[in-house]
């Protein structure tokens, strides 16, 4: 009797097991109202500034004329502006472009936000960890203009690397022109600037560690890397998957001001990215149709790679960005 019970629940667990009581919706209206009453103000500035603007990317699919016939009077003319942009090979250098950026930085940048967290969480001296992260976290609050301005001051050709290779009798290097190491620049440029803000989210994760794991672990004879690989990382897996994700659905985004500083430098052949292309061929043009196309290529892009990545990270066991209910 006790067999065939246990076989009936484990083919049908809820003939046995009573199915929870669900509210309806006016019970969980009743239960939730004062939440929603919360975040009423940022469903408006989200409907206001985001969602009725995205009904623009109609212009997308239009021969659109801002001037004489606009969204109303201009011509449809389909995907016409898609098929153009993937003739056009300034869009096609653009997205190489972006995506060679993205892929360097995943590799070069994205860990050292974490090895920064680490090492300031290392810190022994609340004192010395302060005056570290506020040495870490400033050039955050630079402009690009700012940063590269020091960077010229530094890298230029008549910079202070220059003229002490000059001095030491060896030739110059002027590495803010050239188009060869431009990937390199504006990564160790990124890396200056935002790797210690960028380090707070994984200074927040770290501190929601179970200290006692650490204490057992001392006690049980491992050492500080032993410590670090099975106690620490794992902590920190899940933002990191989470903000792996959130790069990858934004790999098309690299920056604008940036690049668009330094373009008159290197040239377009090495600085042109996706934001510089829409602004060049959509914006300083006039033909808006054609940008907002590139533009909402962009976000179906991004919108994809969220989803890709967010199902991989299900694979491996881990939450993503979101999960099913």
């Amino acid at each position: 009797m006790g067999v065939t019970t246990a076989r009936r629940t484990a083919r049908h667990p809820l003939s046995v097991a009573a199915k929870p009581h669900e509210l309806t919706w006016r019970a969980k209206l009743r239960r939730d109202w004062p939440l929603l009453v919360m975040n009423l103000p940022m469903l408006l500035l989200v409907l206001a500034f985001w969602w009725i603007p995205a009904l623009g990317n109609v212009i997308a699919f239009q021969d659109y004329n801002p001037y004489t016939d606009g969204i109303a009077g201009s011509p449809i003319i389909g995907f016409t502006n898609f098929a153009l942009l993937f003739q056009d090979p300034q869009f096609l250098r653009a997205i190489a472009n972006t995506l060679s950026i993205t892929a360097f930085q995943l590799v070069f940048y994205f860990p050292v936000p974490i090895m920064l967290a680490l090492l300031l969480n290392s810190i022994v001296s609340a004192r010395l960890r302060a005056f570290v992260q506020g040495v870490v976290y400033m050039p955050f609050f630079f402009s690009w203009v700012l940063v590269i301005a020091i960077f010229q001051q530094m890298f230029g050709g008549a910079g202070l690397l220059a003229q002490i290779l000059r001095e030491h009798g060896h030739q110059g290097v002027d590495w803010m022109t050239s188009s060869d190491t431009f990937i390199l620049l504006i990564t160790s440029q990124t890396v200056w600037k935002d790797a210690g803000w960028g380090a707070i989210i994984f200074l927040a994760a770290l501190s929601t560690i179970d200290p006692n794991l650490y204490e057992a672990a001392a006690v049980d004879g491992a050492r500080r890397w032993r410590r670090m690989w099975h106690i620490t990382l794992p902590g920190l897996r899940p933002v990191i998957v989470l903000l792996l994700i959130l790069r990858l659905g934004d790999a098309l985004n690299v920056g604008f001001e940036q690049f668009m500083l330094q373009r008159s430098a290197v040239g377009s052949e090495a600085s042109e990215v996706f934001d510089t292309f829409v602004y060049w061929s959509g914006l300083r043009t006039g033909d808006l149709g054609y940008g907002a196309a590139a533009g909402l290529f962009k976000g179906l892009v991004g919108l994809l790679l969220i989803v890709a990545a967010n199902r991989v990270a299900h694979a491996f066991g881990e939450r993503g960005v979101y999960s099913r209910s």
